[in-house]
């Protein structure tokens, strides 16, 4: 620990700063964290104003409140370091610090500044690259503690063995040997490099689905193939910088390859059917289906068309979860592909006795009074059977929103059909049966009187 930073941190405590650079070295320090706090405090009111006016006046949020956010995080620790840097220059130049070696109390407050905002800038990445908490969770533990162990070996001036103890340690790998600084290299170099594609795929996805001349199934598609691409080129990119040949990397395609033939071909299948269902518009997001399972029936709303899946979400609230596959493979009726008008009936019986032409006009009258039934097309009623006990009449009508549901608006209007039968004095028949017994007549095993 001999020269390390938290060495001559020991030793200016030791010695009560009675060196005059530790002194102002000190107060340097304390001065650019005050000032940095005071400035971030005061760029989080102005962020949320800024947000709250943008949100008034209807203004997309996505891009602005990212770009301020980061701001917002990255303003303190920015900040310190700026103006710890600047406290160096001036303690350069009048003279009370002669060289770096002087200045390593402010080098060791620079570096952990400096770590904090590695973390924050990072960890926002993440939360902006990645939807799953769970990975965000785990990414930002990771990252959180090598950047302290970073730091602490540093402070304890033992970075520079840790250093070169990993380069010395050497690892077979096939005919040549890597040191293990490489290995290390190249999984930091392909982990940020994969964050940042993600990131930058991020954003593009979501400036392409703010569009609004774009189809939403095209920029959704177009979103993920540019995704895709830079993850692709990011990963290729990092094993070239890290010194991997790319060659080997055939053999993995042909092992793919094989395992894709035999073990993945149904999960293969699934985001090569995302992709078709995507391109050929023949599903919408927001678009009412029904598909018909081998056991069920499934019924809602398309809510997310992803490569693997499709989430269908229900008028009962529940949510499917449906292979692409399945989308392909089985028939599916789109009820608002074309055109999202839906035709519902409502079926009631009439009393033989009753006015007919009254309660034709009643029904459709009822219809036409309920909400969310369209008066274009109008509501119609129709006779559609001499039941046994009474004549069947179906009032139908048309709605604009299925997608709400179906059973609230078709209840709304048999109440209303109710009420006006009710008023009206149109009798609504129940199953009734006559039973005649006829005179003199007796059962098979008492034809005979008895003695």
């Amino acid at each position: 620990m001999n020269g390390s930073p938290l060495r001559e941190l020991l030793d200016a405590l030791a010695q009560g700063l009675a060196q005059p650079r530790h002194t102002w070295e000190a107060v340097t320090i304390f001065g650019a964290l005050a000032a940095a706090w005071i400035l971030a405090r005061t760029v989080h009111y102005r962020v949320g104003a800024r947000l709250s006016a943008a949100a008034r006046a209807a203004v997309s949020l996505d891009v602005l409140q990212f770009s301020i956010e980061g701001v917002r995080r990255l303003a303190f620790p920015a900040t310190a370091l700026l103006l710890m840097w600047i406290g160096e220059r001036v303690l350069r130049a009048v003279g009370l610090i002669a060289s770096a070696a002087d200045a390593r109390l402010l080098r060791l407050a620079m570096a952990l500044v400096g770590a904090l905002a590695l973390v924050r800038l990072l960890v926002y990445g993440l939360r902006r690259a990645l939807l799953s908490v769970a990975l965000i969770a785990a990414f930002e533990r990771a990252i959180v503690l090598t950047a302290w162990t970073v730091c602490a070996l540093y402070v304890t001036g033992v970075l520079s063995d840790v250093t070169a103890w990993l380069e010395a340690t050497q690892i077979p790998l096939g005919k040549t040997t890597v040191s293990l600084w490489a290995v290390f290299t190249a999984v930091t170099t392909t982990l940020v490099s994969l964050l940042v594609a993600m990131w930058l795929g991020s954003l593009i996805e979501s400036r392409l689905m703010a569009t609004p001349g774009l189809d939403r199934n095209f920029r959704v598609v177009l979103g993920r193939i540019v995704r895709a691409i830079l993850m692709l080129v990011a990963l290729l990119a990092s094993l070239e910088l890290s010194g991997i040949d790319l060659t080997v990397l055939s053999v993995f395609g042909g092992a793919l390859g094989v395992g894709l033939g035999l073990g993945l071909q149904r999960i293969a299948s699934n985001y090569v059917s995302g992709f078709i269902l995507l391109l050929d518009r023949s599903l919408r997001i927001g678009d009412l289906i029904s598909v018909a399972g081998s056991l069920e029936k499934y019924y809602g709303t398309v809510t997310q068309i992803n490569t693997r899946y499709t989430l269908l979400h229900a008028m009962d609230g529940t949510e499917t979860v449906l292979p692409n596959e399945m989308l392909i493979s089985l028939p599916v009726t789109n009820h608002s592909l074309s055109d999202r008008l839906v035709r519902l009936a409502v079926r009631v019986a009439i009393a033989y006795e009753s006015d007919l032409d009254l309660a034709l006009r009643l029904g459709q009258d009822a219809a036409r009074s309920t909400a969310r039934v369209l008066q274009d097309p109008a509501p119609a009623t129709l006779l559609v059977e001499f039941a046994a006990d009474g004549l069947l009449l179906e009032i139908g009508f048309w709605i604009a929103d299925p997608e709400v549901g179906r059973l609230s608006v078709q209840s709304d209007v048999a109440i209303a059909i109710y009420k006006r039968y009710r008023d009206a004095g149109i009798a609504i028949p129940y199953p009734r049966r006559d039973i005649r017994v006829v005179s003199g007549s007796l059962p098979a095993n008492d034809s005979h009187p008895r003695d």
